[in-house]
């Protein structure tokens, strides 16, 4: 593999994708893995462009296959992350792009650590969380409520990630974002470094 992994976790609504919608232009060819997921699409969103929409039999069939590098249930409903177009854009040199719980983290680093940084991102305050949330109208009170305690548990995290990245400001927020994306890039596994050691030797 040529490539690498950048894992961004965070709240439901601290900004990830406005975040790497503001930075793109800054952080080169990249990848960014769409989940699949059994949850019902909200209004205007399409399957394949914000996340593969699949029926819980499906997900479960791909389970068994082997076919998710991560999966975990959040709300209710199943969310993964497909293997096949991971590996893709890896052998293709591009930076892949998660964006995934804290859970689905944890399952990453695991399995693919050596190229994996993480970042966590988040709002500067469990009440601008609430602000936000509660602004974007995307979902009724009962789910933002759930998102609210979600929030509380992932912030106990937040020593596990690389970065933290404040998200109170979207440009400061996405330049930092962009350095840690280019850095990613940069980052060697371990049997790279130890072929470098050898060669470097000689």
């Amino acid at each position: 593999m040529q490539g690498a992994i950048l894992v961004l976790s965070g709240p439901s609504g601290a900004g990830k994708s406005t975040i790497i919608n503001h930075a793109s232009k800054d952080i080169g060819d990249y990848y960014f893995s769409i989940s699949t997921t059994t949850r019902d699409p909200r209004e205007g969103e399409k399957d394949g462009v914000d996340y593969y929409f699949v029926t819980r039999e499906e997900f479960e069939e791909g389970i068994k296959a082997g076919d998710f590098l991560e999966y975990a249930t959040v709300h209710g409903n199943y969310y993964g992350t497909s293997l096949k177009p991971v590996k893709e854009a890896l052998e293709e040199g591009k930076l892949v792009i998660f964006d995934i719980d804290v859970q689905g983290h944890r399952l990453v680093r695991a399995k693919m650590g050596d190229y994996v940084t993480s970042a966590f991102i988040t709002p500067p305050t469990l009440s601008e969380l609430k602000k936000r949330l509660y602004t974007r109208a995307t979902d009724n009170t009962s789910i933002i409520e759930r998102r609210i305690e979600n929030a509380k548990e992932e912030i106990k995290a937040v020593k596990e990630f690389d970065f933290v990245i404040i998200n109170d400001k979207i440009s400061k927020a996405s330049k930092e974002f962009a350095t840690i994306a280019n850095a990613a890039r940069l980052k060697q596994s371990s049997q790279e470094l130890e072929n470098f050691v050898k060669i470097w030797d000689n």
